[in-house]
């Protein structure tokens, strides 16, 4: 089976993290239908595939490989100028619900290694994250 494309595994990477705690809300999963129709990353994807590629993300999630075989694809689909953009959608959906579960702290940490990015841009993604998420109330 061949792997990803760059936005398939943009997807996958944001299932996965909403998928971390075994529960994906309403909230996350309207996050990735956001991120999908709106980051200029996702110019000229057919959004109408979304549902179709996170159903396949969650039979790989199902296979020998498992996450990390999802992990490695996508890390290996994604161009590298693009890991960071990657790991900012990741953290969007695992921020949305503004709590912050283990499971998805720990897959953010594997997310980080598969992607190899710096510390000072893993500091700045999370700290932009945080920023927009913050209400008055």
């Amino acid at each position: 089976m061949p792997g990803p494309t760059a936005h398939e595994a943009l997807i996958y990477l944001m299932v996965v993290t909403s998928a971390s705690d075994r529960d994906m809300t309403d909230l996350e999963l309207a996050r990735i239908g956001d991120v999908v129709r709106s980051w200029p990353v996702f110019e000229g994807f057919n959004d109408q595939k979304l549902v179709r590629i996170s159903q396949d993300c969650q039979k790989l999630l199902h296979e020998q490989e498992g996450l990390d075989g999802v992990l490695s694809a996508a890390a290996k689909a994604i161009p590298q100028r693009l890991h960071d953009t990657a790991y900012a959608a990741a953290l969007e959906v695992a921020a949305v619900d503004l709590e912050m579960r283990l499971e998805e702290v720990r897959v953010l940490q594997l997310l980080r290694r598969h992607l190899s990015i710096e510390e000072k841009m893993i500091s700045a993604i999370e700290w932009a994250t945080k920023a927009r998420h913050r209400m008055l109330t």
